[in-house]
C-alpha cells in the first residue's frame, strides 16, 4: 500500500470502497505544520466518471487498484465515442470524448505507441507515448533563412492542436511534439 506522496497522475486507487483514476494531483506544503504535505488529488469515478477532489496528508496509505495496460490504435469516432482497437486480440475499446478530450488534441490515425488503461475488463483512460509526430495544416508561409532566429509562430496541426514552430516550418510538414509540454522538438 503506497502513501498518498507515491501516488503519480494516471494511477488507479480504491478509496471508500469505490475505483477512482487519478487525473491531476497538487502538493502543497502550509505554513506552522510540522513538515508535513498536503496531496489535493483530482479523482474520477472509473465506473460513473463522476468527480471527485480529495485531499491527502503525505502519511496516508492508499490501496492502488488493478491496473493493465494494453497497447491500442484508433479506429474510428461513433458520436462522442471513440473507439480504439487493440493491436494484440483485436478486441474494441470505447472511451467517451469527455474523458480522452486532452489525449485527442495528439491522436490520429496513424499514432503509434497509444494504451489503453483497463481497470478490470473496462477502459477507463489512454496513455499517450511521450512524443507524437503530426502534421501542420495552418501556418504563416515560411521565411527564408528563417531557421537563423529564434522567433516562432504558431501552427495549428492536423488534430486541432496548436503550438509554437520556428519560422522555417511551413504547411504539410510533419512536425514532432513532446506531449507533456505541448512542444515542438524537429521535423519528424
Amino acid at each position: 500500500m503506497p502513501r498518498a506522496s507515491e501516488i503519480k497522475k494516471n494511477s488507479a486507487v480504491e478509496y471508500e470502497g469505490r475505483v477512482y483514476f487519478v487525473k491531476d494531483i497538487e502538493r502543497s506544503v502550509p505554513q506552522g505544520r510540522a513538515g508535513g504535505s498536503l496531496y489535493r488529488m483530482r479523482l474520477y469515478d472509473v465506473v460513473t466518471n463522476q468527480k471527485l477532489d480529495e485531499t491527502f496528508k503525505d502519511s496516508d496509505m492508499l490501496n492502488l487498484a488493478d491496473l493493465s495496460r494494453r497497447p491500442v490504435s484508433f479506429s474510428y469516432a461513433d458520436g462522442d465515442e471513440y473507439v480504439f482497437m487493440d493491436n494484440e486480440d483485436y478486441s474494441q475499446y470505447s472511451l467517451n470524448r469527455e474523458a480522452i478530450a486532452e489525449e485527442l488534441l495528439f491522436i490520429n490515425e496513424d499514432t503509434q505507441g497509444v494504451m489503453a488503461v483497463l481497470v478490470g475488463e473496462a477502459p477507463v483512460a489512454l496513455d499517450l507515448p511521450p512524443t507524437v509526430d503530426l502534421e501542420i495544416v495552418e501556418t504563416d508561409p515560411s521565411i527564408k533563412g528563417g531557421s537563423a532566429t529564434a522567433r516562432t509562430k504558431p501552427a495549428r496541426l492536423s488534430t486541432g492542436l496548436t503550438v509554437q514552430v520556428p519560422e522555417h516550418i511551413s504547411t504539410g510538414d510533419r512536425i514532432k511534439i513532446n506531449v507533456e509540454e505541448r512542444r515542438f522538438l524537429g521535423r519528424a
